[in-house]
């Protein structure tokens, strides 16, 4: 049974085959699985930890290949859902001549915003030891009450709820409403990740240090705070120790599931360190280190492939450029 479940969109990333154009600009593109939830259950299997994903894709060629690559990856796909009359999302990415992604989505109403609370697979829920949920998941119904429906039965259950407040404003039909579902999520979760832009968001602050110590006053339940800051590497935070991990240089291909590729590797570390949801506020200074310097490695490989699911790494991977380190 797996040991991390991952509950979200899985879509189709339309990539432009050219770098440094618009999507209207591009003059082809290239169909890639993606959807953050799914890229984090893949690159929790390909570093060794047994995972699930739940969602619903349509019963589409899209959808189809979604299951087969997660299934082709290791991750159970025995809880996913068919939607037969709505199709699989698209997001079409163009990049930046340096790799960074801006997207534009189609999804008005793809499949994923269908999933409803009779689809949750109870079972593999109450079994996970580590839950992972995204915002984008909380922006509409049924999805929002069937992914609050999950949250709340594996808190009960006993999982470390882990949460990416993904901050996707072309989604949003306001941005009070953007921060309005994005702080319903942060309410639930034990361990968060955020890129320096959602923090800022999220608090005012662009000092990490400053936007953590904000994000505990008003969520008391966090036991883990973590900042990616590109390739300055990350900030991290406990209710007890704080600290940063400087970035791993490498040459950067594109950025797409870079945050992803790090969540799949800080929920890997926390598995292996704490077999209970309140030993992570414990965690040690050095444990904490070698969480971030880990998740660090996996997000500085990712940056050197094409893609997001063929550019996560194994965990031999990751250990071979930590002993460059």
């Amino acid at each position: 049974m797996a040991e991390v479940v991952c509950l979200g969109e899985a879509l189709i990333d339309m990539v432009a085959q050219q770098k440094g154009v618009t999507v209207a600009e591009a003059k082809g593109f290239s169909p890639a699985p993606g959807g953050a939830p799914a890229n984090v259950a893949v690159g929790v299997a390909k570093l060794g930890v047994r995972s699930a994903f739940l969602g619903k894709v349509g019963a589409d060629p899209f959808g189809y290949l979604l299951r087969d690559t997660l299934h082709q990856h290791g991750v159970d796909v025995g809880g996913m859902r068919f939607a037969p009359h709505a199709r699989t999302a698209l997001a079409f990415v163009s990049l930046t001549k340096e790799g960074v992604p801006d997207f534009i989505f189609y999804r008005h109403p793809s499949a994923d915003m269908l999933y409803e609370p009779g689809d949750v697979d109870t079972h593999r829920v109450r079994r996970a030891k580590i839950f992972h949920f995204g915002s984008i998941s909380l922006l509409d119904e049924p999805v929002r009450s069937a992914t609050l429906l999950a949250v709340q039965m594996a808190r009960e259950s006993g999982a470390l709820i882990s949460y990416d407040p993904n901050m996707r404003p072309a989604l949003w039909r306001s941005t009070d409403e953007g921060r309005e579902w994005i702080e319903t999520g942060m309410r639930y979760a034990d361990v968060v990740k955020l890129n320096e832009t959602e923090l800022e968001f999220l608090t005012g602050a662009n000092v990490p240090e400053v936007g953590v110590a904000h994000l505990f006053v008003r969520f008391p339940q966090l036991q883990l705070i973590a900042v990616t800051l590109g390739e300055r590497g990350c900030y991290y935070a406990t209710p007890r120790h704080s600290g940063a991990i400087a970035g791993i240089p490498v040459k950067v291909v594109e950025t797409v599931g870079c945050g992803d590729a790090f969540v799949a590797a800080m929920l890997v570390q926390l598995r292996k360190r704490t077999n209970a949801r309140d030993e992570v506020r414990a965690l040690s200074e050095a444990d904490l280190q070698r969480v971030f310097l880990y998740a660090n490695a996996a997000g500085a490989i990712t940056a050197t492939r094409p893609g997001a699911i063929p550019a996560l790494p194994t965990d031999a991977e990751v250990a071979d450029l930590l002993r460059t380190v």
